[in-house]
C-alpha cells in the first residue's frame, strides 16, 4: 500500500518540473510542487528502508534459526563420543580357550596362544569391577570354565589400561550365581592401573530414555550401539532354567558376544549387563527386544560372589 501511493503521487510530476520560462507567476506553485517531490522521495526511502528493515527481521531469524539446531546436534554428537571414551576402557573382551592337552607343568602360567595347542570356544564381553582386577560378566560367557573337570578350559582376557595400554591376562573364575546369569573372573594386574565402571541405578529407569551397550559383538571389539529403554521389570530365561525377573529391555543392538558387557545411561553410569536377545527364528538375526540384567541385582550378588565364591542365596 505504501508503495501503490508513493507512486501513483508521482506520476505528475513529469508535467509540472518543465514550467515554461515566461510563466513566473508559475514559479512558487512549482517550487513547492519540487519541494513536496523532495520531500515524497525523501519519505519514500524512509518507506524503503523501514519495508527492507522488516524483510530483515523476519528473514534474518529463519537464516539464523538454524545454527543452535546445528550447535545441539554436534553437542549430542560429541557427548556420545565422550561417554564412549570414557566408558570403553573399563570393557574387557573375553576369549574361551580349549587346550589341546593338559599342560605338563603346574605352573600358574597357562597356554594362552590361539595355535595347535588351543582352540577358541567363544567369545564375550565383561567389565571392570574394581582396581584388584574382578570382572563382571555373564555366566553363560564362562559356563565351560565355570563346570570343567578336564582341566583344559581356559579364559583370555583382554583389557585397557588408563594409560591406553592394551594387555591380556588369564582370567580365573572365582564365583558365579547361574540363576541369575553371572559370573566373577579375577585377573593379575600388577604394573597396571586399570579403570572400573562407575556404577548407576537401575530402580529409577523410565522407558524412553537413552542407553547405550558397550561390548564385542563377533569379536568386533570395542563396539557401541545406542537406543533406549524399552521396557522394564521382564522376565527372560535363567542358564539353568527358572527365570530372572525385573530385566531391561532395550532396543539397542546386544548380539552375539555382547553378552556380559555393560548397558549405561546417558552420565556414562552401568545400570545393566547385558545379556539375551530374542532372534527371528532360523536366522540368527536379533529381533531388536535385547535384554539387561538391572545393575541393582548385580550390586546384591557380586560382593558376595568376590568374598565367597557363591551366591547369597546359596548361603542361607
Amino acid at each position: 500500500m505504501a508503495l501503490f501511493s508513493l507512486q501513483s503521487k508521482l506520476s505528475p510530476l513529469s508535467v509540472l518540473t518543465r514550467p515554461s520560462s515566461s510563466s513566473t507567476k508559475n514559479l512558487p506553485s512549482v517550487t513547492a510542487t519540487v519541494t513536496r517531490r523532495r520531500a515524497i522521495v525523501f519519505g519514500s526511502n524512509l518507506v524503503v528502508a523501514s519495508w527492507l528493515s522488516l524483510v530483515n527481521l523476519y528473514s534474518a531469524p529463519l537464516a539464523l534459526g538454524q545454527q543452535p539446531q546445528d550447535d545441539e546436534l554436534q553437542e549430542e554428537e560429541d557427548h556420545v563420543v565422550h561417554l564412549f571414551q570414557e566408558t570403553s576402557p573399563s570393557v574387557v573382551f573375553i576369549k574361551d580357550l580349549e587346550l589341546t592337552k593338559v599342560p605338563k607343568t603346574s605352573s600358574n602360567e597357562v597356554m594362552l596362544n590361539e595355535d595347535e595347542d588351543a582352540k577358541v570356544e567363544g567369545t564375550g564381553s565383561g567389565f571392570i569391577w574394581d582396581k584388584f582386577g574382578h570382572i563382571v560378566t555373564n555366566y553363560h560367557v564362562v559356563a565351560k570354565l565355570a563346570t570343567d573337570t578336564s582341566g583344559l578350559q581356559r579364559c583370555k582376557v583382554f583389557l585397557v589400561d588408563a594409560k591406553g595400554n592394551s594387555f591380556c591376562r588369564e582370567g580365573k573364575i572365582i564365583g558365579f550365581d547361574a540363576a541369575y546369569d553371572l559370573a566373577v573372573l579375577k585377573v593379575d594386574v600388577d604394573g597396571y592401573e586399570i579403570k572400573p565402571v562407575v556404577l548407576g541405578q537401575s530402580n529409577n529407569l523410565h522407558v524412553g530414555q537413552s542407553c547405550f551397550a558397550i561390548g564385542n559383538p563377533y569379536g568386533y571389539e570395542n563396539t557401541l550401539t545406542t537406543g533406549v529403554v524399552s521396557g522394564l521389570g521382564r522376565e527372560i530365561p535363567s542358564p539353568i532354567g527358572g527365570a530372572i525377573k525385573g530385566a531391561i529391555q532395550t532396543d539397542a543392538a546386544i548380539n552375539a558376544g555382547n553378552s556380559g558387557g555393560p548397558l549405561i545411561d546417558s552420565y556414562g553410569h552401568v545400570i545393566g549387563v547385558n545379556t539375551a536377545t530374542f532372534t527371528r527364528k532360523g536366522t540368527g538375526v536379533s529381533s531388536g527386544v535385547n535384554f539387561a540384567i538391572p545393575i541393582h541385582t548385580v550390586i546384591r550378588s557380586v560382593p558376595y560372589l568376590i568374598v565367597y565364591g557363591t551366591p547369597y542365596s546359596n548361603r542361607f
